[in-house]
């Protein structure tokens, strides 16, 4: 088992557990959830391309064939699921956004073994319904069977879960060319130019002439972002995409902790219950000391 590889992947993901710093902050100023998006993805590829021509420039040569691998993980899965999760975050709290989006591991297992034929061991299998109750126990349809989100708010919640699958899928079919540092540059640059005109960021130009903008948009582009996805990628090249994917549901962890701490987001006895189990996930699938194959 690659203990550095789980270790580099939780790293990443408590950092992406306190996003919801930078993006209240900036929804306070008056941006929207794809403006904000755009900031992550223009600022982040701004800092990962003068690093990456600074230090290491080859790294920024790729086969044109290969830009499919980025279309992937810059438009389908960084620009979607960050503007479903965004809109969650604004909508209910961090604290169910975070949650709903650790869905993600239930479309990862399915899809990873179909794409990368990974084998579905008792462990995954148990880590993944632990995942699915615990999420269900966040939204409040167990046990009362009545949701304290909109049905909106749970689609869109989803629909981010899914684009966060998608990183891990694209991703580990890019790892087998590139480093995690030309995955990162080339997934942020390609979100960045797709998200310049969609979200229309110019219209909020105004908002750039104060200080703490520009503090909290770098703050974005380079914590939870440049540091967090490099090493959620380098992890990812070294252990199974399903395996890196539950590992990380240490994020929504870290992000009820700062929802209740910070934004005073309420957690219900059921609640705490349900991030338990998520939880409870990650040591599941780490304690798997062998992957099966198919033919066992």
């Amino acid at each position: 088992m690659h203990k550095w590889a789980y270790l580099l992947i939780a790293a990443g993901a408590a950092m992406w557990g306190i996003i919801g710093i930078f993006v209240q902050a900036l929804y306070s100023f008056g941006f929207s959830p794809g403006q904000v998006v755009a900031i992550r993805a223009i600022s982040a590829a701004s800092i990962l391309l003068i690093y990456t021509a600074t230090v290491n420039r080859h790294s920024l040569k790729i086969s044109p064939l290969d830009l499919k691998y980025f279309i992937g993980t810059g438009i389908f899965s960084i620009v979607f699921f960050n503007w479903c999760y965004f809109t969650v975050i604004k909508e209910a709290s961090l604290s169910v956004a975070a949650i709903l989006l650790y869905t993600a591991p239930a479309f990862v297992t399915v899809i990873s073994r179909f794409v990368f034929k990974e084998w579905l061991t008792s462990r995954k299998i148990a880590a993944l319904i632990a995942t699915i109750l615990g999420c269900a126990l966040v939204v409040g349809f167990l046990p009362s069977m009545q949701v304290s989100v909109s049905t909106l708010g749970i689609i869109v919640g989803l629909g981010s879960g899914l684009g966060y699958a998608l990183y891990s899928i694209f991703g580990k079919l890019a790892s087998s060319k590139y480093s995690s540092l030309t995955i990162t540059t080339y997934t942020f640059i390609i979100a960045g130019t797709f998200m310049l005109p969609v979200s229309r960021i110019w219209e909020a130009k105004n908002l750039f002439a104060q200080t703490e903008v520009w503090i909290y948009a770098l703050g974005l582009g380079l914590i939870p972002t440049v540091l967090a996805y490099t090493l959620y990628t380098l992890g990812l090249s070294q252990i199974e995409s399903s395996r890196a994917s539950i590992t990380a549901t240490i994020e929504p962890i870290v992000a009820a902790m700062v929802g209740t701490a910070l934004f005073g987001d309420i957690l219900t006895g059921w609640q705490v219950l349900g991030i338990i189990l998520v939880l409870s996930a990650v040591f599941l699938v780490q304690e798997t000391s062998r992957t099966r194959s198919p033919n066992h």
